[in-house]
């Protein structure tokens, strides 16, 4: 993973970037007002997200909290990640797509195997990465909630069938998000093969942490 810093003004705070190699997952502490911006470089990249309190992750990501508090499936400017204490973690202040998914879940061995056959059981998935990313900061399995998919396409039709189909973003697209108190964020870069979600050719993406004072 490729990390650059770059200091601006004596009245800024520095911003950090890091590439996220494709297939590949990362990990940060983000500070309360800090922003969190990710970049779709190629574009049709799909990259799983959870985000837990820093200081005490029990307290993370719930995606019925965030359904329940938006009115809405789906997440895009304006968004407020919900906590299982119903309290935010973080807001989508910018958004270039205008739609982001919070029910496809992420990709395992398992699901892998159910859907596309068993010949996929070796193939690395996004609960892989979780499970690797997660256990540096004594994270395990018990501590994998439903996630987002930020830049995943899934429609869901009237009658509750979803699909996971081509990509709405494009090279270059990114959203932000900040942080309303400290969080540790967890991205896996969807190592996806079997369905159009990464466009069949996982790709990089790009993440930014940038200071409250920029």
């Amino acid at each position: 993973m490729k990390t650059t810093g770059t200091t601006a003004s004596a009245d800024t705070v520095t911003a950090v970037t890091a590439v996220i190699p494709a297939r590949a997952a990362w990990s940060a502490v983000i500070r309360a007002g800090e922003t969190l911006t990710l970049t779709d470089l190629h574009g049709n990249q799909a990259a799983d997200f959870l985000v837990y309190d820093a200081h005490d992750t029990a307290v993370r990501y719930s995606a019925p909290d965030t359904v329940h508090a938006q009115g809405g499936i789906f997440l895009t400017t304006g968004s407020v990640l919900m906590s299982n204490e119903h309290t935010p973690l973080m807001t989508v202040t910018a958004d270039d797509v205008g739609r982001h998914d919070t029910v496809g879940g992420a990709c395992s061995k398992e699901s892998n195997t159910l859907r596309y056959g068993h010949h996929t059981w070796s193939q690395h998935a996004c609960v892989d990465n979780f499970l690797a990313e997660g256990a540096k900061h004594g994270l395990g399995k018990r501590d994998l909630v439903s996630n987002i998919n930020w830049y995943m396409n899934v429609p869901v039709e009237k009658d509750g069938t979803l699909g996971i189909v081509d990509g709405i973003s494009a090279p270059g697209l990114a959203l932000t998000l900040r942080a309303e108190r400290d969080v540790l964020v967890l991205i896996s870069n969807c190592p996806q093969i079997n369905n159009p979600c990464n466009g069949f050719d996982p790709t990089a993406v790009q993440v930014t942490i940038t200071g409250a004072g920029t």
